[in-house]
This record gives structure tokens, sequence and C-alpha cells, in this order.
């Protein structure tokens, strides 16, 4: 063979063999640098952009995609212990037209982190607000959607500052007592009797126990290898004081009830979204903490929940008597059996009612409407 041909076939080689070489050794050794450059990557395929906004010495990091128009921004809130990029699995099927925000939460990921910090569920609501009016967000009034304890600080928040908020989306949220104690719960009450609080299943330390925590947390089954399961608790544990610092501040008496005590109060049209195998936080069928202010979506593939209030009818509401409301539609993805839909603006089921605003949210996403 000739020489020129063997070089050229050695260089080629080489070529492929470093990147797998790179990703091998990152696999085996650095299994949390790659975590962290996945979510590089996700956002980067999304266009999401990463910035970061201050209010007085407080820092708050945020990603962003598109620009405020005449359709509602949509803030979205994430919930404990987790961050912004939480919310890429969602951003996938939404149209590029519409302003997101995600932000990470007070202490989270890129956002200060204070021992002075009041990180309470109403201490959280003031800081999304401070970060609401650094970007100028509430300039006209957005959409706010918020998960588990996330939801709970949404909620809070459009209770107290209701001229910010035209609609409202809630994934699970904390903050509501419930009839029957979840799995979680009885988990914790196991160990406060044991005086083992510091073993809290939502803040694991060792992969065994992040593999039982997404157990906990998932409805979908899934085999995580372990040196990924090692890679996200490499990327936990130097937060894990913390962690147990904020889940000590939100299920104090304090901050436990808050959207339960806070509910009254908010006059957004808005939106429950539960999962019945959610193990975390019980499913509130009835959802009696609601009462009259909430009753069953008629549409059977969404399995949501509609805020009424005002006497409007559940069945006017899904037709579009919601006005501009920036509500979601997109599969919400497979965590704690949560996949049961939402509704964006431009579905009749929260906006107008007209076939033609209805978004096309791409391929893959399940979108529901009803014909006006």
């Amino acid at each position: 063979m000739d020489l020129d041909v063997l070089n050229m076939f050695v260089i080629a080689g080489g070529t492929l063999a470093i990147p797998i070489l790179a990703f091998v050794a990152s696999f085996l050794l650095w299994p949390s640098a790659l975590i962290r450059i996945y979510y590089w990557y996700w956002r980067r395929a999304l266009g999401m952009q990463v910035r970061y906004a201050n209010y007085d010495d407080y820092q708050f990091c945020y990603s962003y995609r598109g620009r405020p128009g005449y359709r509602p921004s949509i803030l979205m809130l994430h919930g404990f212990s987790a961050h912004k990029d939480m919310w890429l699995s969602i951003v996938k099927f939404l149209p590029k037209n519409l302003h997101l925000v995600c932000v990470d939460m007070p202490g989270h990921e890129g956002t200060t982190r204070s021992a002075l910090d009041d990180y309470s569920i109403m201490g959280q609501a003031k800081r999304i607000h401070q970060f609401v009016e650094c970007i100028k967000l509430n300039k006209r009034p957005f959409h706010l959607v918020g998960t588990s304890m996330g939801g709970n600080v949404a909620g809070v928040y459009a209770a107290q500052y209701p001229e910010d908020i035209c609609s409202l989306t809630l994934i699970c949220p904390a903050g509501l007592p419930s009839a029957t104690d979840s799995k979680f719960v009885k988990q914790l009450r196991e160990l406060q009797e044991s005086e083992r609080i510091d073993r809290i299943p939502l803040i694991p330390s060792t992969p065994e126990e992040m593999a039982d925590m997404l157990k906990l947390c998932s409805y979908v089954r899934f085999k995580v290898p372990q040196q990924i399961l090692q890679g996200l608790v490499d990327v936990r544990i130097p937060h894990n004081d913390f962690y147990r610092k904020l889940f000590l501040e939100i299920v104090d008496e304090k901050s436990r009830h808050s959207l339960q005590e806070n509910m009254g109060k908010i006059k957004a049209p808005t939106q429950v979204i539960w999962g019945k195998q959610d193990q975390v936080r019980r499913h509130l069928l009835t959802l009696g903490s609601w009462g009259p202010h909430l009753h069953p979506c008629p549409h059977q593939r969404c399995r949501g929940w509609c805020g009424l209030g005002r006497g409007i009818t559940c069945q006017q509401s899904c037709l579009g008597n919601w006005g501009r409301c920036a509500a979601l539609c997109c599969s919400v993805g497979r965590r704690q059996g949560r996949s049961v839909g939402l509704h964006l603006p431009g579905c009749p089921c929260g906006y107008g009612g007209k076939s033609e605003d209805i978004w096309r949210v791409g391929k893959g996403a399940r979108h529901w409407h009803a014909k006006a």
C-alpha cells in the first residue's frame, strides 16, 4: 500500500478516534460535565439564549427565546432543586415566535444564593416580581406557568400581583392540603419520626438514592446507566446543604399551604394540571381546595382543570371565552405521569375560538381543540 494512502488512513482514523475517546472518557470520568454539555447543546438547538439580570446586588439567571409581541409572553417557574433547563422538553413543542422566559428560581443554578435571603414561598414570589420588573416583562400582562414548588410560587404571585398576569397554569402545584398522604409524604413522616430528616428523598447523595428519587418522581420507568446517575449526583451534591435549608423552609408552617391561603385572590383564568400517578403530591381528583372555582375540562384527552370563577361555565371557557389567554398546549412529558397536555394561545380552549388562530405545535406534539 502506498505510504501516502496509509498516512491518510492513519490521520482519518485518529480524527475519528479523538472525539470518541473524549466522549468515553467524559462518560466514565466526568459524567457531570457530559450532562452540562448536553443541556448547553439542547439550549442551542432550541434557540434558547442565557442572560443575566440584576436587581440591586441580586443577580437572576434566565434563558429566553423570541421577543415580546402582541401575544402574551410566557414566564416559566421550575420546581424544587431543578433549574431553568428542565423546561427544554416543553419548549421544543412551542412555536418559535412565542416569547418564552425560563428563570432560575432564587438560590438555584445561576441565580444569587444568599444565607440572608427569604426562601419562603412569599419571599420567592417577591424575588420573581423583582425579576419581572428587571426585564420589564410586565409592560403587558403575561402568562405564568409553574410546577411543584414553582406552581406554589406562581399561584401566590398571581394573587399578589394580579395586574401582571393574564392567565395562569399550575402543574402539580405544592401549597395545597391533601385529604390523603402521598407515598412521598409518608416517607417524610417516617424520617421525621426517626429523626433522620437529612435523608430527604428529593435530595440524593448517592447514585442509588438518585435512582430512588427518579422512581418517586417519574411515572414511566426507565433504566438510567450508573454513570449518568453518578453525574446527576455530582451536579447536585455541592448544592445539597442549600436544598435541605430550602426544603425545610417551604414545608414550614409559613409556606406549607401558601397557595391555599392565597387562591381566593387569584383573578386570572387558571388551569391546573395533575398526573393521576403523582407520588410526591397526591392528585386532587376533586380539587376540593378550590371548591366551585374549578371544574374538569370537558376535553377528555386533556384531563386538565379549568379555573372558572366569574360565573363562566367550563364549556364556554374551553370554547374561547377566556379571551387572550396565554396558556400552553403541548405534551407535558413523562414526569409524574403528567403528560396531560397544556393549552396554547391560539387554541380555542384558551384563545378566541377561531380555527385560523390555532398554532401548529410541531409534528408529534399533542394539540387538541374543540370547534366553536
